[in-house]
């Protein structure tokens, strides 16, 4: 200390003044009462900054001997704070004292390995001077070092980086607010802009989480919040940040991804992971979400539109069904028109059944029935009822698209309670004393009415209650568990007997079986798609499951069965009923009762011997380009990893082509048939799931990158003959 006080008062003037010694000692105890009242510390360093003297005090907050401090590099005590890089020393403090600047209150961090065991993560805002001789007036003299002082601001310090993290972070979830995601997304856009660099906006929102808050109340849904952050933390880890917008909305921000094809993968991981149930205050919950994804620069480069983009996406995904995740593409942009028109015609089409709208020729919806066939001797053992929608303008509407839409308007209880009495009033009229089964949705058996709107049915139509099977899935278990068990021992109070849907596509929770008095398992046609490829594992699901089912008494039915290959895959893994094409497609009643007037209950199996992937027919004008020049030609069936190109004549087989499918979508080719103007090519890349049963390149060509392929195309002679097809009858 007296070293210290002695280079505190070192001349700076051409006459300094000489201090006496009473006032020396003053000075020296003042500084000493100083230190031991921890309210601050002083250090020094010589020229080359390393420290030569540190308060005692300052020594046992570092929880180390002042011998193992001195001749220490001055700045390696201290380290960038972690959490907050750029709020305090490395690069700032070294640059200021390689400067020779002077110091105010700069904040740093100790050094965890400079402090001994058990010491406190601690702050400091250090403040100094350099040392400089003056030999002469007016000169800048050598510099000697640093004499400086430093108090401890631990507390404010956290104070202040809490109060930062709250206004950067949800409260509830601990994940990045709106205010941050924003920031963020705007510092992303920004930051690639230049480099046209990619980055994808995922936009979520959970499915049937109101239902919860309505049933369990809000604590419930807030810890159901909090384990949905956790588990969306696991699946992206670092290579996103997850924000929560307000309520059940949430945003993932991805930089530099834009392969589709993986965040498809990425897409239907957070559904998977999401959709699992929940335990809350000892109930069972069971909700979904659906995803809508925007990658700049393709769907836009300011955040404006790529928010707009991926809500749109969103938006599609919710009300294609549920569950599902959708990329934005340019159709989209009436969506939100599209819904309330399908609104308005889904109304009408009720009233079209009810007899209240006599304005249509014949009702829009119809009760289908699908045979349910014993495998040992194809004979047909039961039906399930399949409602229809087709419109006297759009045509078709499929159940994946109207039933949500049911369900978020109400609408489901109307048309779930006319498909049940249509589907058992039909029954009634068979001759044969076949079961029927009915899909009954969550939003439907959760009303507290839904028992008696059973039993009203069944007498009504004089339906044996054996003969009525009402098919359930696993989001049944999400309400109010007391009121779930009530209706279930209602229901089998009235002799009908219950099925479980899709079972092993919500991770499936063996609860449910013990809990719920289930007749049947139903294996989803998930399973069946792929349960003939060798590097999947379908087949042993399938076969658990059978398993599972029999060691429970239960019956087993395989559904989506359409070639021989299948069918002959879960025979051998012991299904005993098989629903699908290769049998029967939904069949109407009057066809249904002509078979059985005629003794037709046996169906033998009928169809392809080896199930393919989808190919779907398409009608669509592309480009195709070969070498620098481009053909109009005609995209008739589209697969994964093929396609059928009609339009160009002369093309021979192992030609390379690139395809311009639109939007950017580019993919290369190989001529595997050509006849006539009818080529047949392979994909060198297979196509991806848009999440919408379309299919989309993995990447795409920005749209600066193709005006400038567009501005160095030649014009030479083409090489393959462009012939006109028109579309046929």
């Amino acid at each position: 200390m007296k070293n210290l006080l002695k280079s505190w008062n070192a001349p700076r003037a051409p006459h300094p003044p000489i201090l006496g010694d009473d006032e020396a000692q003053h000075r020296l105890a003042v500084f000493e009462d100083i230190e031991r009242g921890h309210s601050g510390w002083f250090w020094a360093t010589d020229a080359s900054g390393h420290l030569t003297y540190i308060s005692p005090a300052a020594c046992e907050r570092f929880g180390v001997p002042a011998e193992a401090l001195l001749g220490q590099l001055f700045t390696s005590l201290f380290e960038t704070d972690p959490e907050n890089p750029g709020e305090c020393s490395g690069r700032p403090l070294q640059f200021q004292l390689g400067a020779h600047a002077r110091l105010s209150d700069v904040t740093v961090r100790l050094m965890p390995a400079r402090c001994g065991p058990g010491a406190r993560p601690a702050w400091w805002a250090l403040s100094g001077q350099p040392k400089l001789d003056v030999a002469k007036p007016g000169s800048d003299g050598a510099f000697h070092g640093y004499r400086g002082s430093a108090r401890d601001i631990t507390t404010e310090y956290q104070r202040r980086i809490e109060d930062s993290r709250l206004a950067e972070f949800d409260s509830l979830t601990g994940l990045a607010n709106r205010h941050r995601i924003t920031r963020r997304v705007d510092q992303v856009l920004a930051a690639f802009k230049g480099t046209m660099r990619p980055a994808t906006l995922m936009m979520l929102d959970l499915d049937r989480f109101k239902q919860v808050n309505d049933t369990l109340g809000h604590p419930a849904g807030d810890e159901l919040l909090r384990q949905v952050a956790q588990r969306l933390t696991r699946v992206v880890g670092a290579s996103g940040e997850i924000g929560r917008l307000g309520g059940d909305e949430f945003q993932i921000l991805l930089a530099d991804q834009e392969d589709r094809g993986k965040l498809g993968e990425l897409a239907d991981k957070i559904i998977g992971v999401v959709s699992q149930p929940y335990s809350i205050d000892d109930n069972h919950v069971v909700i979904g979400v659906s995803v809508g994804m925007a990658i700049a620069p393709f769907d836009g480069t300011e955040r404006e539109e790529i928010v707009r983009a991926a809500d749109l996406a969103l938006y599609a995904a919710k009300h294609g069904g549920r569950g599902q995740f959708r990329f934005y593409s340019s159709d989209l942009r009436d969506e939100k028109e599209e819904r309330r028109l399908l609104e308005e015609a889904l109304r009408d089409a009720i009233a079209s059944v009810d007899g209240a709208d006599d304005s249509w020729d014949e009702p829009q919806l119809a009760m289908v029935y699908q045979p349910v066939v014993r495998t040992e001797d194809h004979a047909v053992v039961g039906f399930e009822a399949l409602m229809r929608w087709e419109h006297p303008q759009r045509g078709a509407i499929p159940p994946s698209v109207f039933i949500p839409v049911a369900e978020d308007t109400g609408m489901i209880l109307h048309l779930g309670a006319w498909g049940l009495r249509q589907a058992a009033r039909d029954a009634a009229a068979w001759p044969h004393l076949l079961r029927i089964a009915v899909n009954v949705s969550a939003v439907q058996f959760a009303h507290p009415d839904f028992p008696g709107v059973v039993a009203d049915v069944l007498a009504d139509t004089g339906l044996d209650p054996d003969r009525l099977e009402l098919e359930l899935t696993e989001s049944v278990f999400m309400g109010d568990g007391e009121a779930t068990d009530a209706a279930f021992k209602a229901l089998k109070l009235l002799g009908v007997r219950l099925a479980l849907d899709d079972f092993g596509t919500g991770y499936s929770s063996l609860s449910y079986l013990r809990a719920a008095p289930f007749d049947k398992l139903k294996v989803d046609r998930s399973f069946v798609e792929s349960c003939t490829l060798s590097d999947q594992n379908s087949a042993k699901i399938i076969a658990a499951i059978i398993g599972l089912a029999d060691a429970l008494g239960m019956e087993t039915t395989v559904e989506g069965v359409e070639a021989f290959d299948q069918r002959d895959v879960v025979c051998a893994k012991g299904a005993r009923l098989i629903q699908g094409f290769l049998y029967s497609l939904p069949l109407r009643q009057a066809v249904v009762l002509e078979r059985m007037a005629g003794g037709q209950l046996i169906i033998p199996p009928e169809g392809p011997q080896r199930h393919r992937p989808e190919r779907r027919s398409v009608y669509r004008r592309i480009g195709v380009i070969h070498e620098d020049h481009r053909y109009e030609a005609l995209l008739r069936n589209l697969s994964a990893t093929g396609a059928r190109i009609e339009g160009l004549g002369g093309v021979p087989v192992g030609t390379s082509l690139v395809l311009d499918l639109g939007a950017g979508q580019l993919a290369v080719v190989t001529v595997s048939r050509s006849e006539d103007a009818i080529i047949g090519a392979e994909f060198e890349t297979p196509l991806v799931s848009d999440g919408a049963g379309g299919l989309v390149t993995r990447y795409r060509a920005s749209p600066s990158a193709l005006a400038a392929a567009a501005r160095m195309a030649s014009k030479s002679a083409p090489q393959f003959l462009e012939v006109e097809i028109r579309k046929r009858a």
